[in-house]
């Protein structure tokens, strides 16, 4: 059976950063089981903290699906060639981006089509980590939207804590069958501010991790080096190692 652990926050609370981290862990402590990144940002920067490459994305399908299938052939196995084509094949694990939002027209058909064949293809796999947007406007529209482990990223603002728990609302209004929603306060210096603790009390939710701040992840970043070749000994590393540790385990 897939495990499914979707991360979602707003922009700049260093949610892929987490998401990838969390792909090198599995990679690291489940030999010879099989992970999918999803990278669901529009932004499609997951390929980079992973140090992988990305040629095309679902959106680029999507558009291409208008024009691009070959006379005598279906459009459901041109869509099912394209897709299987886009996953990036990695040495430990793959990858594949949703890249952008759609443009103008209707793409209905071709989007039940692209869940279904996604769906498929995430089956193949013993652990998806998907990388969302704040809106988790992807999780929504799978066709299977079960999702084993939802962690709701903020950094340690109140206004960051606000757009976690608007996260947390919209996570139970949409169609999604979460089965375990946590908490993580990223980019934490020293002490977890008490407002901040209060309110994350107040949200309901088990607080899973306090992320430490890591000027070694800053170096990195600064670099444009890989984070997962953070060292392992790191803060931020092995904060997430002790976040998948308790996922595992649950």
């Amino acid at each position: 059976m897939t495990i499914t652990i979707a991360v979602a926050g707003k922009g700049g609370t260093g949610k892929t950063t987490l998401s990838g981290l969390l792909v090198r862990y599995l990679i690291q402590h489940e030999p010879g089981k099989k992970v999918l990144a999803i990278d669901a940002d529009p932004s499609s920067n997951l390929h980079l903290v992973l140090g992988m490459s990305l040629v095309q994305t679902i959106g680029d399908i999507r558009e291409d699906s208008r024009t691009g299938v070959t006379p005598g052939q279906s459009r459901q196995d041109w869509l099912n060639y394209a897709v299987r084509m886009a996953v990036e094949e990695g040495d430990d694990c793959d990858l594949l981006a949703m890249g952008r939002p759609e443009g103008q027209g209707c793409y209905c058909a071709a989007n039940h089509m692209l869940r279904s064949i996604m769906d498929g293809i995430n089956a193949g796999y013993d652990y998806v980590v998907m990388d969302n947007e704040a809106g988790m406007e992807h999780l929504s529209r799978r066709t299977t939207r079960d999702v084993n482990h939802l962690l709701l990223i903020s950094d340690a603002s109140l206004r960051g804590m606000a757009a976690a728990e608007a996260m947390l609302t919209l996570s139970r209004e949409l169609e999604i069958n979460v089965r375990n929603t946590y908490l993580v306060v990223n980019r934490v210096i020293g002490e977890m501010p008490p407002a901040i603790r209060a309110k994350a009390e107040a949200m309901g939710i088990p607080l899973l991790a306090a992320v430490p701040y890591d000027p070694q992840l800053v170096e990195f970043d600064g670099a444009g080096r890989p984070l997962v070749e953070l060292p392992a000994d790191a803060a931020v590393s092995v904060a997430v190692a002790g976040i998948a540790e308790k996922l595992l385990t649950q």
